[in-house]
């Protein structure tokens, strides 16, 4: 008999992933049959037309394939050339041979290098340690991997912002732990309250479950909200008071927009504090950002707090896929070690960060500017990340997924249901992407506002 249903695991079964649900199914139905859709579920920059980074693309090219240099003399500037050797050397074998279990160590160091000076200043020194880093295919797998170390039993409890990206609901319920959300202050700015910490860890507590960790995605998905430090330190000392475990999420560290605001990564805040009692696994990707590169597959996880031998139970683990990929690997490398102002490929790399970062600023303000003008929309100022997370009212008895079907079937525009995400009760969101092209942008703004006028 052919496997079936029934002989699945109940954790496989319950297992759901809003970003690619039924919406984007019926989406992909209609655009083969002929229909125009616009794709503003999933921050997939590359595919809404942006860009690859030149100097990103030649080095992979020239990393892959070395004899184009001798072929093509003159298509790859020296900095290219240079960054190919080191990248050549590093690997002892190139891209096609395995590395090892946590990546090249010569990415890892670059890495370390990056956070050091990411978060240093003149009064303070953070330092960042290449044997506490693990280069992973996409942060996805970084997160993955701290969530199968945390849950050791279907008691254990991770906390997890409501709304949330589904990553994370999915992965808990797939190993068998059990969520615990907590509320985002919408009128805050989706910040973080201390008040509704304490509020979802008492709940969780008085049922039996034992929270283990924290997570917290900053800049926001889905909300676009960026934490200040202040918020960053409560979270720490929240965690610190209850014993828990920090997951830090912060794949869209390059993206923020307001004038005057800044990314405070949670490795800085925690050793502003020089706290050593709460472990921390921050995570990033070369997904976001200003690179787009999300099908190469490269992230990181960096490890604070962490004893020597629960690194090697993380090490074991990671042994078991035997190594990230190595293209990824390589963008790790060019995303925290770019070109410098000096080298031939410095100012049309420049140039191509700078306006892609600008024009992302652009359509945040816009979009969530027209959101605003639509009458029964709310939408947060668009401060980091590559999302809007709009309040919609809605007909009674009506549904956030009866709306993002009726919308995507009489416009072409696809976006995701706030349900997937979470979201309080009696309100209703949906998750749309600020990646579209401008003028696209425009066009979603036009269609949802006559769409929404006219839906009952």
């Amino acid at each position: 008999m052919p496997l079936t249903l029934s002989e699945l695991s109940e954790a496989v079964l319950a297992t759901q992933y809003a970003v690619r649900g039924p919406i984007v199914a019926k989406a992909q139905e209609l655009e083969r049959s002929g229909r125009k859709i616009i794709y503003c579920n999933i921050g997939n920059p590359q595919s809404l037309g942006q860009k690859p980074l030149s100097y990103m693309r030649q080095v992979l090219a020239l990393a892959e394939c070395p004899n184009l240099a001798q072929k093509a003399p003159g298509a790859f500037p020296d900095d290219v050339k240079e960054t190919v050797k080191t990248i050549l050397t590093g690997s002892k074998f190139g891209l096609g041979a395995y590395s090892d279990s946590k990546g090249l160590k010569f990415v890892r160091e670059a890495v370390a290098s990056f956070i050091a000076k990411r978060d240093s200043d003149p009064v303070l020194k953070v330092e960042s340690d290449p044997e506490h880093i693990y280069l992973t295919d996409g942060a996805s797998k970084g997160v993955q991997a701290a969530l199968r170390l945390l849950i050791a039993s279907e008691r254990d409890g991770i906390m997890i912002p409501i709304p949330q990206y589904p990553l994370y609901s999915a992965t808990i319920t797939l190993y068998g732990g059990l969520q615990v959300g907590y509320y985002l202050d919408e009128s805050a700015g989706w910040s973080l309250s201390r008040k509704n910490l304490d509020e979802a860890y008492r709940r969780a507590s008085t049922s039996g479950t034992r929270v283990r960790a924290l997570c917290v995605i900053n800049p926001g998905n889905p909300t676009g909200s960026l934490l200040s430090r202040d918020n960053i330190a409560m979270v720490i000392a929240f965690a610190r008071e209850h014993s828990l475990s920090i997951l830090a999420d912060e794949v869209y560290q390059e993206n923020v927009y307001s004038e005057g605001d800044a990314f405070v990564s949670f490795a800085r805040v925690l050793a502003e504090l020089d706290e050593k009692e709460v472990s921390l696994f921050s995570f990033h990707s070369c997904s976001k950002g200003f690179l787009g590169e999300c099908g190469q597959r490269g992230g990181y996880m960096e490890v604070r707090n962490i004893p020597s031998e629960v690194l090697a139970q993380i090490t074991k683990l990671q042994s078991v896929s035997l190594c990230a990929n190595l293209p990824g690997q390589i963008l790790v490398y060019l995303m925290v070690k770019p070109p410098r102002p000096g080298d031939p490929s410095w100012e049309p790399y420049d140039k191509e960060r700078r306006g892609i970062l600008a024009e992302l600023a652009r359509r945040a303000k816009f979009l969530a500017e027209g959101l605003n003008r639509i009458p029964g929309y709310s939408c947060q100022p668009i401060a980091g990340a590559m999302y809007a997370f709009p309040t919609i009212q809605l007909p009674a008895g009506k549904t956030d997924e009866n709306y993002c079907m009726a919308l995507l079937e009489d416009t072409g525009i696809c976006v995701v249901p706030g349900t997937g995400f979470g979201q309080a009760a009696g309100t209703a969101h949906f998750r749309t992407t600020i990646l579209p092209p401008a003028d696209q942008i425009e066009e979603v703004v036009k269609k949802i506002a006559e769409f929404h006028g006219a839906w009952r």
